[in-house]
Protein backbone atom coordinates (compact mmCIF):
# COMPACT_ATOMS: atom_id res chain seq x y z
CA UNK A 1 0.00 0.00 0.00
CA UNK A 2 0.93 3.63 -0.32
CA UNK A 3 0.99 6.26 2.40
CA UNK A 4 -1.88 8.79 2.55
CA UNK A 5 -1.31 12.34 1.36
CA UNK A 6 0.45 14.63 3.82
CA UNK A 7 2.51 17.80 3.88
CA UNK A 8 6.23 17.14 4.35
CA UNK A 9 8.37 19.56 6.33
CA UNK A 10 12.10 19.23 7.08
CA UNK A 11 13.21 21.86 9.63
CA UNK A 12 16.87 22.44 10.45
CA UNK A 13 16.41 23.69 14.00
CA UNK A 14 14.38 22.65 17.01
CA UNK A 15 12.63 26.02 17.04
CA UNK A 16 11.44 25.51 13.44
CA UNK A 17 10.16 22.01 14.25
CA UNK A 18 8.22 23.21 17.29
CA UNK A 19 6.73 26.06 15.27
CA UNK A 20 5.50 23.57 12.67
CA UNK A 21 3.96 21.36 15.35
CA UNK A 22 2.15 24.34 16.87
CA UNK A 23 0.38 25.05 13.58
CA UNK A 24 -1.72 21.89 13.44
CA UNK A 25 -3.12 19.21 15.72
CA UNK A 26 -2.67 16.30 13.30
CA UNK A 27 1.10 16.39 12.79
CA UNK A 28 3.54 13.54 13.30
CA UNK A 29 7.27 13.68 13.93
CA UNK A 30 9.52 11.53 11.72
CA UNK A 31 12.81 10.39 13.28
CA UNK A 32 14.11 6.93 12.35
CA UNK A 33 10.83 5.94 10.72
CA UNK A 34 11.18 2.25 11.57
CA UNK A 35 7.61 2.10 12.87
CA UNK A 36 5.97 5.23 11.46
CA UNK A 37 6.73 4.53 7.80
CA UNK A 38 5.15 1.08 8.03
CA UNK A 39 2.11 2.57 9.78
CA UNK A 40 1.77 5.16 7.01
CA UNK A 41 2.05 2.59 4.25
CA UNK A 42 -0.54 0.33 5.91
CA UNK A 43 -2.84 3.32 6.47
CA UNK A 44 -2.74 2.97 10.25
CA UNK A 45 -1.66 6.63 10.53
CA UNK A 46 -3.20 9.59 8.70
CA UNK A 47 -1.23 12.74 9.57
CA UNK A 48 -1.92 16.01 7.80
CA UNK A 49 1.72 16.97 8.22
CA UNK A 50 4.97 15.04 8.67
CA UNK A 51 7.76 16.92 10.44
CA UNK A 52 11.12 15.29 9.62
CA UNK A 53 13.63 16.10 12.40
CA UNK A 54 16.60 14.23 10.93
CA UNK A 55 18.39 17.49 10.05
CA UNK A 56 18.33 18.74 13.67
CA UNK A 57 21.81 17.72 14.80
CA UNK A 58 21.36 19.19 18.29
CA UNK A 59 18.95 16.34 19.14
CA UNK A 60 21.57 13.60 18.67
CA UNK A 61 23.89 13.10 21.65
CA UNK A 62 24.91 10.85 24.52
CA UNK A 63 26.63 12.82 27.27
CA UNK A 64 27.57 12.70 30.90
CA UNK A 65 25.56 15.39 32.67
CA UNK A 66 27.19 14.70 36.02
CA UNK A 67 24.57 12.95 38.11
CA UNK A 68 22.60 11.84 35.04
CA UNK A 69 23.34 10.42 31.61
CA UNK A 70 21.59 12.52 28.94
CA UNK A 71 20.44 11.08 25.61
CA UNK A 72 18.96 13.08 22.74
CA UNK A 73 15.74 12.08 21.03
CA UNK A 74 17.44 11.66 17.64
CA UNK A 75 20.24 9.45 18.99
CA UNK A 76 20.41 6.30 16.88
CA UNK A 77 20.07 2.99 18.66
CA UNK A 78 23.38 2.01 17.06
CA UNK A 79 25.08 4.86 18.95
CA UNK A 80 23.70 3.50 22.22
CA UNK A 81 24.97 0.04 21.27
CA UNK A 82 28.55 1.26 20.76
CA UNK A 83 28.67 3.99 23.40
CA UNK A 84 31.46 3.44 25.94
CA UNK A 85 29.63 5.77 28.33
CA UNK A 86 26.46 3.66 28.22
CA UNK A 87 28.43 0.42 28.58
CA UNK A 88 30.26 1.75 31.63
CA UNK A 89 27.48 3.67 33.40
CA UNK A 90 24.22 1.96 32.31
CA UNK A 91 25.24 -1.59 31.31
CA UNK A 92 21.68 -2.91 31.41
CA UNK A 93 20.84 -0.48 28.57
CA UNK A 94 23.73 -1.84 26.49
CA UNK A 95 22.48 -5.37 27.15
CA UNK A 96 18.91 -4.48 26.18
CA UNK A 97 19.77 -2.57 23.00
CA UNK A 98 21.32 -5.70 21.47
CA UNK A 99 17.81 -7.20 21.45
CA UNK A 100 16.31 -4.31 19.46
CA UNK A 101 15.58 -5.55 15.94
CA UNK A 102 18.71 -6.07 13.87
CA UNK A 103 21.82 -4.03 13.12
CA UNK A 104 20.14 -2.51 10.06
CA UNK A 105 17.14 -1.25 12.02
CA UNK A 106 19.33 0.00 14.87
CA UNK A 107 21.28 2.06 12.32
CA UNK A 108 18.13 4.14 11.70
CA UNK A 109 15.92 3.64 14.75
CA UNK A 110 16.13 6.35 17.42
CA UNK A 111 15.75 6.47 21.19
CA UNK A 112 13.04 9.12 20.97
CA UNK A 113 11.12 7.27 18.28
CA UNK A 114 10.95 4.09 20.35
CA UNK A 115 9.86 6.00 23.44
CA UNK A 116 7.06 7.79 21.58
CA UNK A 117 5.91 4.68 19.74
CA UNK A 118 5.60 3.02 23.18
CA UNK A 119 5.20 -0.49 21.86
CA UNK A 120 4.49 -2.71 24.91
CA UNK A 121 7.29 -5.07 23.89
CA UNK A 122 9.91 -2.43 23.07
CA UNK A 123 13.16 -2.60 25.00
CA UNK A 124 13.91 1.12 25.33
CA UNK A 125 10.70 2.06 27.21
CA UNK A 126 11.27 -0.94 29.48
CA UNK A 127 14.77 0.26 30.34
CA UNK A 128 13.55 3.83 30.80
CA UNK A 129 11.02 2.65 33.39
CA UNK A 130 13.53 0.36 35.08
CA UNK A 131 15.95 3.30 35.42
CA UNK A 132 13.28 5.78 36.59
CA UNK A 133 14.18 7.94 33.61
CA UNK A 134 12.98 11.49 33.04
CA UNK A 135 11.49 12.26 29.63
CA UNK A 136 12.04 15.80 28.34
CA UNK A 137 9.50 17.32 25.95
CA UNK A 138 9.29 20.75 24.35
CA UNK A 139 6.85 23.02 22.54
CA UNK A 140 6.69 26.71 21.63
CA UNK A 141 5.30 27.16 25.15
CA UNK A 142 8.51 25.88 26.73
CA UNK A 143 9.98 22.62 28.04
CA UNK A 144 8.80 20.22 30.73
CA UNK A 145 9.94 16.94 32.25
CA UNK A 146 7.77 13.84 32.62
CA UNK A 147 8.81 10.91 34.84
CA UNK A 148 8.81 7.73 32.77
CA UNK A 149 6.23 6.17 35.10
CA UNK A 150 3.78 8.89 33.99
CA UNK A 151 4.77 8.93 30.31
CA UNK A 152 2.41 6.19 29.01
CA UNK A 153 -1.12 7.61 28.72
CA UNK A 154 -2.51 4.39 27.26
CA UNK A 155 -1.76 1.72 24.69
CA UNK A 156 1.03 3.11 22.43
CA UNK A 157 0.03 6.62 23.51
CA UNK A 158 2.56 8.94 25.19
CA UNK A 159 1.35 11.64 27.59
CA UNK A 160 2.37 14.57 25.40
CA UNK A 161 0.26 17.26 23.75
CA UNK A 162 -0.19 17.51 19.99
CA UNK A 163 2.18 20.49 19.79
CA UNK A 164 4.89 18.87 21.94
CA UNK A 165 7.89 16.86 20.87
CA UNK A 166 10.16 14.56 22.86
CA UNK A 167 13.64 16.10 22.84
CA UNK A 168 15.59 13.87 25.21
CA UNK A 169 15.81 11.46 28.11
CA UNK A 170 17.99 11.43 31.22
CA UNK A 171 18.79 8.62 33.64
CA UNK A 172 20.71 8.45 36.90
CA UNK A 173 23.23 5.58 36.80
CA UNK A 174 23.29 3.07 39.64
CA UNK A 175 26.52 2.66 41.66
CA UNK A 176 29.23 0.60 39.96
CA UNK A 177 28.82 -2.31 42.37
CA UNK A 178 25.23 -3.01 41.32
CA UNK A 179 24.21 -6.15 39.47
CA UNK A 180 22.07 -6.08 36.33
CA UNK A 181 20.44 -8.33 33.75
CA UNK A 182 18.13 -8.01 30.77
CA UNK A 183 16.42 -11.04 29.26
CA UNK A 184 13.64 -11.48 26.75
CA UNK A 185 11.91 -14.26 24.87
CA UNK A 186 10.88 -13.87 21.23
CA UNK A 187 10.05 -16.38 18.50
CA UNK A 188 13.17 -15.32 16.58
CA UNK A 189 16.02 -12.98 17.36
CA UNK A 190 14.96 -9.50 16.30
CA UNK A 191 11.23 -10.15 16.69
CA UNK A 192 9.21 -8.21 19.21
CA UNK A 193 9.60 -9.76 22.64
CA UNK A 194 6.71 -11.79 23.99
CA UNK A 195 8.01 -10.98 27.48
CA UNK A 196 11.13 -9.15 28.64
CA UNK A 197 12.56 -8.37 32.06
CA UNK A 198 15.09 -5.83 33.30
CA UNK A 199 16.60 -6.32 36.76
CA UNK A 200 19.03 -4.28 38.86
CA UNK A 201 20.26 -5.07 42.38
CA UNK A 202 22.34 -3.16 44.93
CA UNK A 203 23.56 -4.62 48.23
CA UNK A 204 24.43 -2.64 51.34
CA UNK A 205 27.53 -3.00 53.49
CA UNK A 206 25.63 -5.44 55.71
CA UNK A 207 25.16 -7.85 52.82
CA UNK A 208 21.43 -7.20 52.60
CA UNK A 209 19.68 -5.99 49.48
CA UNK A 210 19.05 -2.26 49.82
CA UNK A 211 17.80 -1.37 46.32
CA UNK A 212 16.13 -3.34 43.54
CA UNK A 213 14.38 -2.70 40.24
CA UNK A 214 12.31 -5.33 38.42
CA UNK A 215 10.51 -4.29 35.22
CA UNK A 216 8.48 -6.45 32.85
CA UNK A 217 7.86 -5.65 29.20
CA UNK A 218 5.37 -7.20 26.81
CA UNK A 219 2.87 -8.20 29.49
CA UNK A 220 0.59 -5.14 29.50
CA UNK A 221 -0.19 -2.00 27.50
CA UNK A 222 3.09 -0.51 28.77
CA UNK A 223 6.11 -1.73 30.76
CA UNK A 224 5.33 -2.56 34.40
CA UNK A 225 7.45 -2.08 37.52
CA UNK A 226 6.88 -5.05 39.80
CA UNK A 227 6.80 -3.15 43.08
CA UNK A 228 5.48 -6.02 45.17
CA UNK A 229 8.23 -8.34 43.96
CA UNK A 230 10.79 -5.63 44.66
CA UNK A 231 9.50 -5.15 48.21
CA UNK A 232 9.67 -8.89 48.85
CA UNK A 233 13.43 -8.86 48.16
CA UNK A 234 14.49 -5.77 50.11
CA UNK A 235 16.57 -6.48 53.23
CA UNK A 236 17.12 -10.10 52.19
CA UNK A 237 20.32 -11.89 51.19
CA UNK A 238 18.72 -13.04 47.93
CA UNK A 239 18.60 -16.72 48.80
CA UNK A 240 17.21 -19.13 46.20
CA UNK A 241 13.96 -19.11 48.17
CA UNK A 242 13.82 -15.30 48.11
CA UNK A 243 14.39 -15.25 44.36
CA UNK A 244 11.77 -17.95 43.72
CA UNK A 245 9.22 -16.03 45.80
CA UNK A 246 9.82 -12.80 43.85
CA UNK A 247 9.58 -14.65 40.53
CA UNK A 248 6.31 -16.24 41.65
CA UNK A 249 4.88 -12.77 42.29
CA UNK A 250 5.85 -11.71 38.77
CA UNK A 251 4.18 -14.83 37.38
CA UNK A 252 0.89 -13.65 38.89
CA UNK A 253 0.75 -10.50 36.77
CA UNK A 254 -2.52 -9.85 34.94
CA UNK A 255 -0.92 -10.37 31.52
CA UNK A 256 -2.47 -9.45 28.19
CA UNK A 257 -3.57 -12.05 25.65
CA UNK A 258 -3.58 -11.93 21.86
CA UNK A 259 -4.10 -14.17 18.85
CA UNK A 260 -0.67 -15.78 19.17
CA UNK A 261 0.11 -15.68 22.88
CA UNK A 262 -2.38 -16.41 25.69
CA UNK A 263 -2.05 -14.61 29.03
CA UNK A 264 -1.07 -17.79 30.91
CA UNK A 265 1.95 -18.21 28.63
CA UNK A 266 3.10 -14.64 29.29
CA UNK A 267 2.65 -15.24 33.02
CA UNK A 268 4.79 -18.37 32.82
CA UNK A 269 7.48 -16.52 30.89
CA UNK A 270 7.39 -13.61 33.36
CA UNK A 271 8.14 -15.95 36.25
CA UNK A 272 10.85 -17.94 34.49
CA UNK A 273 12.66 -14.93 32.99
CA UNK A 274 12.53 -12.99 36.25
CA UNK A 275 14.07 -15.88 38.16
CA UNK A 276 16.85 -16.22 35.58
CA UNK A 277 17.50 -12.46 35.47
CA UNK A 278 17.64 -12.19 39.26
CA UNK A 279 20.22 -14.97 39.41
CA UNK A 280 22.36 -13.34 36.70
CA UNK A 281 22.17 -9.93 38.40
CA UNK A 282 23.07 -11.55 41.72
CA UNK A 283 26.21 -13.07 40.21
CA UNK A 284 27.24 -9.68 38.83
CA UNK A 285 26.56 -7.67 42.00
CA UNK A 286 29.31 -6.85 44.50
CA UNK A 287 28.46 -7.90 48.04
Amino acid sequence: MKAPLFEYLAPHTLEEALAHLSNGENSRVLAGGQSLMAMLNMRFAFPDCLVDINRIAELSYIRDGGERIEIGALTRQRHVEFSELIAARIPVFKEAILNVGHRQTRNRGTVGGSLCQLDPSAEIPTIALAMDADIHVASVRGQRTIPMKDFPAGYMAPAIESDEMLVGMSMEPWPKQHGHAFLEFARRHGDFAIVSVAVMLLFGADGLLERVSITLGGVASAPVRMSRAEQSLLKTRMSPEDIAAAAAICAQIDATSDTYTPSWYRQKLAGVLTQRALNIALERAER
